[in-house]
């Protein structure tokens, strides 16, 4: 271990946090993991980041560090799950001096919010900015085209003095869909289905989706040209690329056919394209019409990340500080099956829980996992190199904390979801350490509160889950095999260890945090 770590130099706040104290705090270990996920999801609520992102300033606003002057010249357009709160603290703050808004929101998002208490996330009764809700059930439909209609008008009648404030977050793929004439929503709506059943990836979808659309891939900023564009974007993918999240309304990608016709027919799709694609995809240069001049317009954009996961580990982190625990971020990249990402967490619980020097193999283990889970060997080295200093060293409890977005393969039909698999998993792993019940904590979330088809976000868990769930009748392999996990935490002491917050209105993935107790180690 110390070879491999050897490789990498020391960071300079190791020596200082050396010296810190352990806190004791009354709360339990299960208590403290609900509070730095609540304190992860406080820090990601759309009215919040949008307040912290826009600094106004008599006539004018800083945004990400450069200014922009207000002359009753401000339009508003948005699209996504948290746009509708992000629109309400925009016009609060610049509102005197906005023209016209239009967002595109999910179906219903309005009651819902009312219905529990959010009213602080709807826009006022005397609003400029026009609500269109659409993409029931997190797909293109006539309501959000209608909306992304309304859109491309607002912003096509710009002028150069105007500035438009995009709004930007999870979900506003399906929230903007206009396909280049004469191709329909269903037959658009058809081919990335087709594509995504045939196992494409993200990034091929989204090649795809720009290609037949006139508004992703650049083409808002486009339409807007040559009014000054700032888009405000809540990103929920992981590494936080401008150019996927949404599509990237706001961010300029050629569109090479050759490239589209590649996936096309590496899926082989391209025979059974509609007339109206295959009319779309042989004419050069058919996403945008010549209403504007083709100009470049990078310099009329600012795209700034407001809210992601890495902000919410940050602030995930301090809370951790206050309540005990020394807070060490791993990653906010976590990406991969379930299976492998539990063992990567159980190898770093060993890793930090034995009261001897740790076997070489369990390092050697841990960076050969690092590619399949997404994480940098640099990451994983800091991060094993901060717990073997407060294993041995007595800095009293750590609290890891990563995020992503990890897989489930589908073996069965119940009802679950990847946080409350996760947790389900690595409880499993934390069961060779037999340290518990003083033993590790495992809490694994979604910051949208809701993981999968199910009222929970996530669970809890600890090395006694096996023991726990035999002494109840559960057999925990079964429900692993169905992916039942939902079902097995409901029924698991009346559900005391899932993770339920109700509504959060944001996302930005999930969550990952591992309490680790100060562990007596043996000196030889």
């Amino acid at each position: 271990m110390a070879r491999v770590l050897s490789l990498f130099r020391s960071q300079p706040f190791l020596h200082l946090v050396a010296r810190r104290k352990p806190t004791f705090c009354k709360m339990s270990m299960d208590t403290r993991a609900r509070e730095v996920f609540a304190a992860a999801v406080e820090a990601v609520q759309p009215d919040t980041v949008v307040c912290q992102s826009i600094e106004r300033k008599e006539d004018s606003v800083v945004i990400d560090g450069r200014t922009f002057t207000l002359k009753h010249n401000l339009h508003l357009v948005g699209f996504g799950k948290a746009v509708l709160g992000m629109a309400a603290e925009a016009e609060r703050i610049v509102g005197d001096h906005l023209v016209k808004g239009v967002i595109s929101v999910p179906h219903g998002i309005q009651q819902t919010l009312q219905q529990h208490g959010k009213d602080h996330l709807l826009l006022k009764e005397n609003s400029r900015i026009k609500v269109i809700e659409g993409a029931k059930h997190n797909l293109p439909d006539p309501d959000a085209q209608k909306a992304a209609e309304e859109i491309k008008h607002l912003v096509s009648e710009l002028t150069e003095k105007d500035l438009l404030l995009v709004l930007i977050s999870g979900g506003g793929s399906a929230l903007l869909p206009a396909p280049i004439p004469p191709i329909t929503l269903q037959e658009k709506l058809d081919v990335t289905c087709r594509l995504a059943g045939a196992g494409a990836t993200i990034q091929e979808l989204n090649t795809i989706r720009r290609a037949l659309s006139l508004l992703k891939g650049g083409g808002l900023a486009h339409h807007a040209h040559p009014a000054q564009v700032v888009a405000l974007i809540l990103s929920d993918v992981i590494g936080d690329p401008i150019d996927m999240i949404a599509s990237g309304p706001t961010v300029m990608s050629r569109v090479w056919p050759e490239e589209v016709l590649s996936i096309l027919e590496r899926y082989k799709l391209l025979n059974l394209l509609p007339t109206s694609v295959k009319e779309v995809l042989d004419k050069p240069n058919s996403r945008w019409k010549e209403n504007k001049e083709e100009s470049d317009t990078s310099g009329h954009v600012l795209n700034a990340v407001i809210g992601s996961n890495g902000v919410a580990l940050k602030h995930a982190g301090l809370r951790a500080r206050e309540l005990g625990f020394l807070p060490v971020v791993l990653s906010p990249s976590v990406c991969g099956d379930v299976r492998s990402v539990s063992r990567l967490y159980g190898l770093l619980a060993r890793f930090a829980c034995s009261r001897e020097e740790p076997p070489p193999d369990i390092a050697t283990e841990v960076l050969k996992l690092g590619p399949e889970v997404g994480v940098e060997s640099w990451d994983l080295c800091r991060t094993m190199q901060v717990l073997e200093k407060g294993r041995t060293e007595g800095w009293g409890a750590t609290c890891l904390l990563a995020g992503g977005e990890p897989t489930v393969e589908l073996t069965g039909k119940g009802r679950g979801g990847r946080n409350q698999e996760l947790a389900m998993r690595v409880g499993l792993e934390l069961r060779s350490l037999g340290l518990s019940p003083k033993g590790p904590v495992f809490l694994s979330g979604g910051t949208d509160g809701q993981d999968g088809p199910t009222e929970a976000a996530g669970a809890i868990t600890d090395g006694g889950l096996y023991d726990e769930a035999k002494a109840q009748g559960l057999d925990i392999d079964n429900f692993l095999i169905n992916n039942d996990s939902y079902t097995f935490f409901s029924r698991l002491s009346g559900g005391q260890q899932l993770l339920v917050p109700g509504l959060t209105c944001t996302n930005v993935m999930d969550v990952h945090m591992l309490l680790i107790p100060a562990i007596p180690i043996i000196i030889r």
